[in-house]
């Protein structure tokens, strides 16, 4: 089985920092592409951002310039740098792997449990 573990939420004033992480673990041969997604209250789930296993890097249009999305292959690793925070950031932060399993060689979908990050003052 593979898991999926975040960290790095919390509560943050507006403009400030935060920096999450998701570690992959488990019967894994190879993660392909990685990526961050956020729910809202009352929201539906939207993606934030994706990278690839080369590290090509894709951002929802309301993050651009305030989020960076990076990873550790050695270490199973994704980061989400978040600057800039605003309240509208708000949201359970999600992260997402693509990973091909090492008892069968096929690919799955994996999803962690969520981080809750809330930007007041």
């Amino acid at each position: 089985q593979v898991q999926l573990v975040e960290s790095g939420g919390g509560l943050v004033q507006p403009g400030g920092s935060l920096r999450l992480s998701c570690t992959a673990s488990g019967s894994i041969i190879r993660i392909s592409a990685m990526g961050w997604y956020r729910q809202a209250p009352g929201k539906e789930r939207e993606l934030v951002a994706t990278i690839s296993s080369g590290g090509s890097t894709n951002y929802a249009d309301s993050v651009k310039g305030r989020f960076a999305i990076s990873r550790n292959n050695a270490k199973n690793t994704e980061y989400l740098q978040m600057n800039s925070l605003k309240p509208e950031d708000t949201a359970v932060y999600y992260c997402n792997a693509a990973v091909r399993r090492s008892t069968d060689y096929r690919l799955y979908d994996y999803w962690g449990q969520g981080t809750q990050v809330t930007v007041s003052s």
